[in-house]
């Protein structure tokens, strides 16, 4: 068997300096391990078999344990010891399993729309690169990977994550498959990966698009934004849409997108002056020329820019200078919506420029605009939990059913933090109340009443609880909390 090579833990220490503080009592633990189990028993019926619910389990455990490198094989020798059988079981379920990452993501949405929905919600579309060894892993390409910064040998994703004043969760993903994948050249490493044969290529805006029509269709998670980055916003297509879908979108662009600010006249097919007779409408002539963002950016009057705070960092307010118009866009040469421009300037020696379009109509208060335009951080936060925390690109799997089931897998163990949060920030707001000693006696005791959903397992009296340590990304302070694995007498083996 291959030597484990256990590496130091990469954990960021808290932005404020201080070390983390243990809050917990051992109702807490409880009650978190009864809140774990409970947890993961919703999604029961995702699974067809009782070991495809406990392995399930068994591997929440690990992303959710504090160890460096969560591979199959680590999570294994960490909680159970060197055993080759387990190991084997384990992988053949993250990477055979015959149950659905689709169901799971499924059940997922459904708890995200009732511990985090808010009809003002956002949802975030991105994409994430996994840097990779070799060529047999599944979509593997040499293509950009923002993880490391630059062109390499990398597998690429695309996520949607929902945003609410309530907290952020990841919502869908799907795998970028590059175009070479689709050449003859490609077909062993297509079948050796079990790409599902009907497969078609598919840009990365495509496959957001997809994901974000299945949201609505299902009409499950309630949102009105959908916020994305320039890569995204360079595809006029994708922009329109999302519109179409019935949402508001607040999606950065490049600096070379073009518009007029007024709507020019339209001169319709029929016969010209000289020449054959037009098929096509066409502007008119006298109309004036479209615009780039970034020339009208510098004419642009120094009393047309205000400064607004975005949001709160760890140093302070993070502040820029915005400024507004409203633009026709360009569709085929042809004026397309009425939409807002919305130039954001960075606070700093050399300031950056960035450009957004945004179809919210022209009664929408320009606060909404900037507060939705700062909404980019809550991705890259849950991204950076995602793999940080739970191991979300430590992944040694190749094929199409495994990395899907692991992105199913590491977006529930996400969720669990975010309800957890939810639930010690409850805990938390009764606890420091002022009042008299006699008050906080009983405002402790209600507190460590953590709410369960119905349906949730209790552990029974004969449970053996094996305590994990892990830090806990639930809040600014990055305290660490101790959650309990169990053991119960139905054994994973």
């Amino acid at each position: 068997m291959r030597k484990t090579v256990h590496r130091p833990s990469t954990q960021k220490p808290p932005a404020s300096g201080r070390c983390p503080v243990l809050r917990l009592t051992q109702r807490d633990v409880q009650a978190t391990t009864d809140e774990l189990v409970g947890f993961h028993h919703l999604f029961h019926t995702v699974f067809q078999r009782r070991e495809q619910r406990e392995w399930s389990l068994f591997y929440l455990c690990g992303q959710l344990a504090n160890i460096s490198r969560k591979t199959i094989e680590n999570i294994v020798i960490v909680l159970r010891g060197a055993e080759p059988n387990t190991i084997r079981a384990l992988q053949q379920s993250i990477s055979q399993g015959t149950w659905s990452a689709e169901k799971m993501i499924f059940q997922q949405q459904a708890l995200v729309a009732t511990w985090l929905g808010d009809p003002l919600g956002v949802v975030i579309v991105d994409g994430s690169g996994f840097p990779k060894q070799g060529l047999d892993s599944v979509g593997v390409a040499r293509q950009y990977c923002g993880a490391v910064g630059k062109v390499t040998n990398s597998q690429e994703g695309v996520f949607l994550v929902y945003v609410s004043e309530h907290g952020n969760a990841f919502l869908d993903a799907r795998l970028y498959v590059p175009a070479s994948w689709f050449a003859e050249s490609a077909r062993a490493r297509w079948q050796s990966c079990g790409i599902p044969s009907d497969l078609q290529f598919k840009t990365e805006p495509h496959l957001a698009l997809d994901m974000l029509k299945h949201v609505v269709t299902r009409k499950m998670v309630p949102f009105r934004w959908v916020v994305a980055d320039a890569h995204f916003g360079e595809v006029p297509a994708f922009l329109d849409d999302v519109a179409t879908l019935g949402k508001w979108y607040l999606i950065e662009v490049p600096c070379n997108t073009r518009g007029w600010l007024r709507t020019p006249a339209i001169e319709p097919p029929g016969c010209g002056a000289l020449g054959r007779p037009r098929t096509h409408p066409r502007v008119s002539r006298c109309a004036a020329r479209p615009r780039e963002l970034r020339e009208l950016a510098t004419t642009l009057p120094k009393s047309a820019w205000t400064r607004h705070s975005i949001k709160e960092g760890s140093k302070g307010p993070i502040i820029a200078d915005f400024a507004f118009l409203h633009v026709t866009t360009v569709r085929e040469g042809l004026p397309g919506s009425r939409v807002w421009a919305i130039f954001r300037r960075q606070v700093q020696p050399t300031p950056e420029l960035k450009f957004y379009l945004s179809n919210a109509p022209a009664t929408c208060s320009r606060a909404e605009l900037v507060r939705v335009c700062g909404l980019r951080w809550p991705v890259e936060t849950t991204l950076e939990e995602g793999k940080d925390e739970l191991g979300m690109d430590h992944y040694e799997t190749r094929n199409w059913v495994s990395w899907h089931h692991h992105m199913a897998q590491t977006f529930m163990a996400h969720l669990f933090l975010m309800r957890v949060r939810l639930l010690f920030k409850k805990k938390s707001s009764a606890d420091n109340r002022p009042s008299t000693s006699a008050h906080c006696t009983r405002t402790r005791r209600r507190a460590s009443r953590i709410p369960r959903h119905s349906g949730y397992a209790r552990v029974s009296a004969t449970t053996q609880l094996r305590r994990l340590l892990f830090a806990s990304p639930s809040n600014a302070q990055a305290e660490n909390l101790i959650f309990t694995w169990a053991s119960t007498e139905h054994k994973v083996s």
